[in-house]
């Protein structure tokens, strides 16, 4: 079992005719992602690849059934383009675009709110290198031979941090069954804590990575879902350790703003809870085998 997406789901491109939307289809083709067409205004009735390319959302899904898209729209129309995914039944987007400005995503976050539902649009980013059930489907950027296919959950907010996890398990022997990645804005759609909840009720995932940054409250408000609902264990990395106070690190939402959301103070809130610390990069693989070995998991990982 996966989360979020799987062999079966049917996924749309938003911006499959541009460049950068046409390179990654492919790599998500030739991954075995179940892609089933593209959408971009004033294209309708071309080809990419094979695929059928439509107007709008609404015609893409009506046409294939598609219940997930991944943007790769620029900047200033990526906010209409995710909201317009909403609208037309998509089940999970995933946001690539970088840049994206912070009063247009919370117009789509208060966008989303509309949509109360248990089956309202799950999304993922911006600025995030998407989504992977390593054997299954990849809907993102990542380089997707680093996974293989296990029961290791990741979340991150850095997707290169994301890639060299994988990569660590991978090494060790040791595979992932999902990795998310919720992206480095300040206002993204989906957040740590959501995530952690998937995976706690996923039964082919046994223990999950939550990599962090500085900035923002997501990783110390995660702590209290964990600290009340978790039964898996949850190996945490922050990122940051060294960055000065008020200095933007790398992501948009990587810079320290208020109490409690420096590297340091994140560590000693993730440890409080019972989350084990990686205490380096280059250490994450490692402290998940020693978790796993402590448990007697790790032949099952």
């Amino acid at each position: 079992m996966a989360i979020l997406i799987d062999e079966t789901t049917r996924v749309i491109v938003q911006g499959i005719t541009g460049r950068i939307g046409q390179f990654h289809t492919k790599e998500m083709l030739d991954y075995g992602t179940r892609v089933v067409g593209g959408v971009t205004p004033g294209k309708s009735g071309e080809t990419r690849m094979g695929l059928p390319v439509f107007d709008t959302v609404k015609d893409a899904v009506s046409v294939t059934g598609a219940q997930a898209s991944i943007v790769f729209v620029p900047p200033p129309f990526a906010a209409d383009s995710i909201m317009e995914a909403a609208d037309a039944g998509i089940r999970y987007c995933v946001c690539i675009t970088d840049g994206i400005p912070g009063q247009d995503m919370m117009r789509v976050k208060r966008y989303m709110r509309r949509y109360k539902t248990a089956e309202r649009m799950v999304l993922t980013g911006p600025n995030c290198a998407g989504t992977i059930s390593p054997g299954k489907s990849m809907l993102g950027i990542m380089p997707g031979h680093i996974y293989l296919p296990g029961r290791v959950g990741i979340i991150g907010r850095s997707g290169t941090l994301g890639y060299e996890a994988a990569a660590q398990l991978t090494a060790l022997g040791i595979g992932v069954s999902t990795s998310v990645g919720i992206g480095g804005d300040p206002v993204n759609g989906s957040s740590f804590r959501d995530h952690l909840a998937r995976f706690e009720d996923d039964p082919d995932t046994d223990i999950v990575i939550m990599i962090g940054e500085i900035g923002g409250p997501q990783e110390a408000e995660a702590t209290t879902f964990v600290r009340q609902q978790m039964t898996k264990p949850v190996v945490g990395y922050i990122a940051g350790l060294s960055a000065p106070k008020g200095r933007k690190m790398g992501h948009a939402g990587a810079i320290v703003s208020a109490t409690g959301e420096s590297a340091q103070e994140k560590v000693e809130i993730l440890s409080a809870a019972g989350i084990t610390i990686a205490p380096n990069p280059s250490s994450i693989g490692q402290t998940v085998a020693d978790v796993l070995n402590r448990r007697g998991l790790l032949a099952t990982a």
